[in-house]
């Protein structure tokens, strides 16, 4: 009896070669500009962010090459495209981990967190290795498929790093949640000087939370439903309920970046907090 052919599907459509340029061309911007504040201001935290940022650019590229293709795809576009669009958000999410961190830090509110700055980066960054490690593993195994178990268990793989990294990004937002309630309602000193910017960092960091989890809850249905399923059969759910969202999370940072935020913070700690505390 002769082996199985392979019976893993490429893509189901012929992916838009205009829209993949278009959002490889604005992550590009948004990578430079933030590969430009890391330099300068050297928020070394963010180095994952700009990775995921570059990660998202080069994935397009693979659509856009793939588009080029129709209908006899090939391998290593598709490969490009699939794992990095996968793994990018989750190097997004590491430098959210690491933003939150250190305004607690500075806020100098270490006990309104409910997990302890100097544990709370580890223990969320460790979850997002293990979801990136996971979504890898299963990337690897779906592109490597011979059958159609290998596509199943390629997509199972995958779910159970997408799982992961809902679980930590949803006690995550109930973190943040919670340090916010309680340092509105009793501010540092530090807070109370640096006035309003913090406030708008979390609120970035809410809106960017949020849209990656989104954005998981939907790579989750995706793979749930198989090769054959609705959300994989039409480009238009890709692109509405991942890359734009993901779009939006890039560009939130290059409007508001944690830096403006944590040097302020640096600067406030030691001039007028030194007088706030004089004045007491």
């Amino acid at each position: 009896m002769a082996n199985a052919a392979p019976t893993f599907v490429f893509y189901h459509y012929k992916p838009s070669e205009v829209a993949a340029i278009i959002f490889v061309v604005i992550f590009a911007l948004s990578t430079l500009v933030h590969l430009t504040v890391l330099i300068r201001k050297r928020t070394w935290y963010f180095i994952p962010f700009v990775i995921g940022c570059n990660f998202e650019a080069i994935g397009y590229v693979g659509r856009a090459i793939s588009s080029t293709e129709y209908p006899d795809f090939t391998k290593i576009p598709y490969i490009i495209q699939s794992t990095l669009l996968l793994l990018g958000p989750t190097l997004f999410a590491a430098s959210i981990y690491m933003t939150l961190g250190r305004l607690i830090v500075l806020l100098e509110a270490d006990s309104y967190s409910m997990i302890r700055p100097k544990w709370l980066t580890a223990f969320f960054v460790l979850g997002d290795v293990i979801s990136f490690f996971a979504q890898g593993a299963g990337g690897g195994v779906l592109t490597q498929a011979k059958s159609e178990d290998d596509v199943r268990l390629g997509e199972h793989i995958i779910v159970a790093g997408l799982c992961i990294q809902i679980l930590f990004f949803g006690f995550f937002i109930i973190v943040a949640m919670v340090f916010h309630k309680r340092i509105v309602r009793r501010p540092t000193r530090t807070a109370v000087a640096l006035g309003s910017p913090w406030k708008k960092l979390l609120y970035v960091l809410y809106i960017s939370s949020g849209l990656i989890m989104v954005r998981s809850v939907y790579r989750v249905a995706e793979y749930l439903l198989g090769s054959d399923g609705e959300l994989q059969a039409k480009e238009v759910y890709l692109y509405c309920l991942d890359a734009l969202p993901m779009l939006i999370v890039a560009l939130a940072y290059n409007w508001y970046h944690p830096s403006r935020v944590v040097r302020s913070a640096k600067r406030i700690s030691a001039t007028s907090l030194e007088v706030l505390n004089h004045s007491v």
